[in-house]
């Protein structure tokens, strides 16, 4: 905390510099005046994804909020205690509504209140664990980092095995020009860690920094076995207890017993790489985005990228006043919003009242929770009796389509040559939607080609495509994302039966209850499972502590009912991935206008869940245990045959 008047100072230029919609839930919950929350101070609703700063406001009414909420944070921090220290559920939607301009259903209430830190976002401590009781997490990535924080917290013997030499997962892994989120920071982190972040949407380093940060504020790194690479799972159902088999860092091989395994390894990873003919006679770098070579230089090079998602959206403009030239290979254009806070810094001032005023950083992290998340559900269902089906879903989709054209024209701006390549066909969200890191601009600078037809072969130093045309290249460069439809596909995980998940889910068809659990493998949970992905958005932070939330309260009871076994009902299971196919069939990811990597090869999604994201929060609040075969322990049973 600064001093004095640099206290004073930084808390002004704060206030003076904050979002208004966010300042006014701040000023309500401090003096309990609930004036603020209607007209004039009533903000109007923002276009677009943006933060809305000045809530839409005149400058006179802007400057009494500023002016008023200085004077209830200085009083606050001078001992006058909130006069709203926990609003009630229909105060905290009438607020909710208010700082968005929407009209908040209240079945939110609860989820905005876990988001705000308002109730408990950690495990309870478990009084008694069972002697032998052991949970093993593979991975150390975001998911397997939160269960961790979580089994530790409630007293659960854990061990953490991860195959790199530190934590981060993903951020660890893709350190390529540009690399970062494309979820605002303070919504894409851990509700139980917030942090001082430099940006609102951070860069790879400082993601990986924050995890690092998190490993070493809650005392993890001692529970982690680096370097330790998992090869098999086996479930003893005589001993009712995994067998992990795993590569230790000196080469030799060990196995691994746990009561329960996590599976934390996420979907980012393997690397995908597409079959091109003649790949293998390339005679320059060639690379994937995953597997960056920092130690090559690109200045004054010919590079070609294959791919155009998430990874190129990110890179190609990094690099492109780098590079001699740059041609980009694309299989289909992609919707891009305005990305309004690109690599734009938090203020000081802003950082400052972010960490000394919690209300201000909770109430802006609602905010963004209900921007990125639930807002534009609905536009995402198909309409049956819409006209136009092949280039939007309902009417509200189409103004979303009409309002990202009219984007994408203007940043090309005279290059209307580039809009029969740049501009999407299918509806808006039908894949991933991007966040436009300049690539329309930088598809304007001159070094910089764009290619839409398909790759025909690679020679020693070309791309060739399917029409005939020859492109010189030094560096190859794959941004062609992961292998996401083939779940735990780096290890062999084999269950009850003998059975194994690759058996089971065959080749890309991975399904699971509550994307977690799966028939024939009990004391077995997946994070970042099947239909774990909110394809409407949301932070995967949150989503990922909802389902660590539920793989808890499944293991609390286990170890306060003596229960050493439990595996998802076969019934429960199909009903529950039924209901996911039901509802995707009225979803914008089953439009057949275009391909993307949330379905399978039969066309099933596979990685989005269908439903809201307070839908998902409720069903995974509190596991049931009927919807489980549950076990005693072995030795009960010896001792139950014995007395009979």
């Amino acid at each position: 905390m600064a001093n004095g008047d640099d206290d004073a100072r930084l808390l002004a230029e704060g206030v003076a510099a904050a979002n208004i919609p966010t300042l006014l839930m701040v000023l309500v919950q401090l003096t309990g005046e609930q004036d603020w929350l209607e007209p004039p101070y009533r903000p109007r609703r923002a276009h677009g994804m943006g933060d809305n700063d000045t809530g839409r406001l005149p400058d006179a009414i802007q400057a009494e909020i500023r002016e008023s909420a200085l004077e209830a944070i200085v009083a606050w921090r001078a001992g006058r205690p909130v006069a709203i220290p926990s609003p009630t559920p229909e105060l905290l939607v009438r607020m909710l509504s208010c700082a968005m301009g929407d009209e908040i259903p209240l079945d939110y209430a609860p989820m905005m209140a876990s988001q705000n830190g308002l109730d408990q976002v950690l495990a309870s401590p478990i009084e008694r664990v069972p002697e032998g009781f052991r949970v093993l997490v593979i991975g150390a990535g975001v998911s397997g980092l939160a269960m961790a924080v979580n089994l530790q917290v409630a007293g659960i013997p854990f061990q953490v095995v991860e195959k790199g030499r530190t934590v981060g997962g993903t951020w660890r892994e893709n350190r390529y020009p540009g690399a970062g989120v494309d979820s605002p920071n303070h919504l894409y982190s851990f509700t139980f860690a917030p942090h001082d972040w430099s940006m609102f949407f951070a860069l790879r380093e400082e993601l990986q920094g924050y995890l690092e940060l998190v490993t070493d504020a809650f005392g993890l790194r001692d529970a982690i076995r680096f370097e330790t690479e998992v090869e098999s799972a086996t479930y003893d159902a005589d001993a009712q207890q995994w067998e992990v088999d795993v590569r230790c860092a000196d080469g030799t091989n060990e196995t691994l017993k746990a009561t329960v395994v996590v599976a934390a390894a996420g979907i980012f990873n393997p690397a995908k790489f597409p079959a091109i003919r003649g790949l293998e006679t390339f005679e320059g770098p060639c690379f994937h985005t995953a597997q960056w070579r920092e130690d090559f230089d690109l200045a004054g090079k010919r590079v070609a990228v294959i791919g155009n998602g998430a990874s190129a959206m990110q890179l190609c403009p990094a690099i492109q006043n780098i590079v001699e030239s740059m041609t980009i290979f694309q299989r289909s254009s992609q919707w891009a919003a305005p990305f309004e806070q690109f690599q734009k810094p938090v203020p000081q001032a802003l950082r400052y009242l972010f960490n000394e005023v919690p209300l201000y950083r909770q109430w802006y992290r609602t905010r963004l929770g209900w921007t990125f998340n639930d807002r534009i559900y609905d536009s995402l269902h198909k309409d049956p009796t819409w006209p136009h089906p092949e280039r939007s879903l309902n009417p509200t989709n189409d103004a979303h389509r009409e309002f990202f054209t009219q984007y994408i024209v203007s940043e090309l701006g005279d290059r209307t040559d580039l809009l029969d390549l740049a501009l999407p066909r299918y509806p808006p969200f039908g894949k991933r939607m991007l966040l436009d890191n300049g690539w329309y601009r930088m598809l304007r600078n001159g070094r910089v080609t764009l290619v839409g037809d398909s790759i025909a072969e690679v020679r020693p130093n070309q791309v060739v495509t399917e029409d005939g045309r020859e492109f010189d290249v030094d560096v190859l460069i794959f941004a062609t994302g992961f292998d996401v439809l083939r779940f735990l596909s780096a290890f062999d995980v084999r269950g009850r039966s003998g059975c194994t998940l690759r058996e089971r889910w065959g080749d890309d068809d991975a399904r699971a209850y509550l994307s977690v659990a799966v028939p024939d493998f009990p004391n077995f949970f997946v994070l970042y499972g099947p239909n774990c992905q909110p394809g409407h958005g949301g932070s995967f932070m949150f989503v990922a502590e909802m389902v660590i939330h539920y793989v808890m309260s499944v293991l609390t009871q286990m170890a306060e009912e003596g229960i050493a076994s439990v595996e998802i009902r076969q019934d429960v299971h199909d009903q529950y991935n039924e209901s996911v196919d039901r509802e995707h069939e009225q979803m914008v990811w089953t439009h057949p206008g275009m391909e993307t990597y949330y379905r399978n090869s039969k066309g099933r999604v596979v990685v989005n869940y269908p439903f809201r994201n307070i839908e998902m929060w409720n069903k995974t609040r509190q596991a049931d245990l009927t919807e489980f075969i549950t076990e005693a322990p072995a030795t009960q049973h010896v001792e139950e045959r014995q007395s009979v």
